[in-house]
């Protein structure tokens, strides 16, 4: 009877999409809907005796709805929003045009997707994720239109970047506590890492989009400029990218700084204060009212009036993500992460292969890639102390698990929503490109972890 924890999260699921595909229902409403038919399937199955566990009422199911959606907000809304105020305000004073038109100048149109899979690696290994995205998003949108190219065929390869980049190294929080959990070694899984990155980008970069049509989808509303900025009136090349870095500098910063600061001084508490995501986003934003506004000639109430149009264009974005959040806190508090550890303990399997597939069915189902991580973790880590097995490289089982965690997601994850809402895609769509660049990332991956593991061990 356990199998029903995951027939009623199909059931949930395929619910949102029906709705959503079928009849246009917003997706906000959609997801919430979800979320309460699998928190009321969950209740009767539990109150029936179907399934153990403790009784589950109208009211902790309300309460674990908007802790999910609060929660989620919480970490993300101001990073969201305040992404996109810089974004607009790149896109409406020419800074995204100046950085785009001096990019293909300079490299030319055949390299300009090379040097965003740079940038989106550089994003993904510095910054949180959602922060890389927003970052890189309006420079994708502007590198193409000057390149007259789909932006979705440069936005497949540097968001893969990005996200490879963010699951499989160190200092991101993911590998950080993967390398722990295994004992393995961070040189050693740079070293194997780092081929295993190249071939992943190159397959989903390259290869991928030939097979996905013609990507060519309309530039996104909050992309889309108010009026043309002549190439005087638009900021310096190096103004315009170093604003966007901005947090990138700041979180660097704090993070190599923290090398020589002792906790629990003032000292500390300020450099991580400041190198927090969201201060540092902040700083960026009001950096770039400045920059690229009232240092341009601009009066402030032009800053203000691209500020408030880049919060109505990404405010259903934001609510959208809280829904997601309501739906995977539903998800999580049905208990399906120790039902799936436990209906995979045991399985005879390559533990490379074991400890990928226990992360993408966790991922899948809780749509978090550093739970589902370090929930597999916990499952497999016992083969790589037990010395009686033997032959087991921890630094191939940390990217074996972290190709694990950069999977297909869908509905319940706030990534797939971000992606989405910032490119204008419907649900469709977004499982076409997101899903499945998502996909291709983790099974090149764990591909490239088992060649590897021929050689190594």
């Amino acid at each position: 009877m356990a199998l029903l924890h995951v027939l009623w999260i199909a059931l949930g699921i395929a619910l949102m999409l029906w709705l959503n595909m079928k009849y246009k229902l917003n997706a906000m409403l959609a997801l919430l809907l979800a979320a309460l038919f699998i928190g009321v399937a969950e209740m009767v199955s539990v109150s029936a005796g179907w399934l153990p566990g403790d009784a589950i009422t109208l009211g902790s199911l309300l309460e674990t709805m908007t802790t999910g959606f609060g929660s989620t907000l919480g970490s993300l809304a101001i990073l969201v929003v305040f992404g996109a105020v810089i974004g607009k305000l790149m896109v409406d004073s020419g800074a995204a045009t100046q950085i785009a038109q001096t990019l293909i100048a300079t490299l030319g149109v055949r390299w300009v997707k090379v040097s965003l899979v740079v940038c989106g690696l550089v994003f993904g290994l510095a910054m949180f994720y959602e922060v890389a995205f927003i970052v890189l998003a309006p420079l994708i949108i502007a590198v193409a239109h000057e390149a007259k190219l789909p932006f979705m065929k440069l936005a497949i390869p540097a968001v893969a970047a990005t996200t490879t980049a963010h699951s499989l190294f160190v200092p991101q929080p993911g590998p950080v506590a993967l390398v722990d959990a295994y004992g393995a070694d961070n040189g050693m899984v740079y070293i194997y890492g780092i081929p295993v990155a190249i071939v992943t980008i190159a397959v989903t970069g390259w290869v991928l989009p030939r097979f996905l049509g013609t990507l060519d989808f309309a530039i996104p509303e909050i992309m889309q400029a108010d009026e043309v900025v002549a190439p005087e009136d638009r900021p310096s090349f190096a103004v315009s990218l170093l604003t966007p870095l901005t947090p990138v500098a700041i979180m660097v910063g704090a993070t190599v700084a923290n090398i020589w600061l002792v906790e629990d001084t003032l000292a500390y508490d300020i450099v991580n204060f400041v190198g927090s995501s969201e201060v540092a986003i902040t700083i960026a934003m009001i950096a770039a009212f400045v920059l690229f506004g009232t240092a341009q000639k601009r009066d402030f109430s032009w800053v203000m009036e691209r500020f408030e149009e880049a919060v109505r264009a990404i405010a259903m974005v934001v609510l959208i993500i809280g829904a997601g959040g309501a739906l995977k806190e539903v998800i999580i508090d049905t208990g399906i992460g120790d039902f799936i550890g436990t209906l995979m303990t045991g399985v005879d399997a390559n533990p490379y292969v074991m400890a990928w597939l226990i992360t993408v069915l966790l991922r899948l189902a809780t749509g978090q890639g550093v739970v589902s991580a370090m929930t597999a973790a916990g499952i497999i880590g016992a083969a790589v102390i037990d010395p009686s097995t033997g032959g087991i490289d921890p630094a191939l089982l940390v990217l074996a698990t972290a190709a694990g965690s950069n999977t297909f997601t869908h509905v319940n994850d706030a990534a797939f929503w971000l992606f989405k809402g910032y490119f204008g895609l419907s649900v469709k769509d977004t499982l076409k490109t997101w899903g499945l660049f998502q996909l291709c990332n983790s099974l090149v991956g764990l591909g490239m972890v088992l060649l590897l593991s021929v050689f190594v061990g």
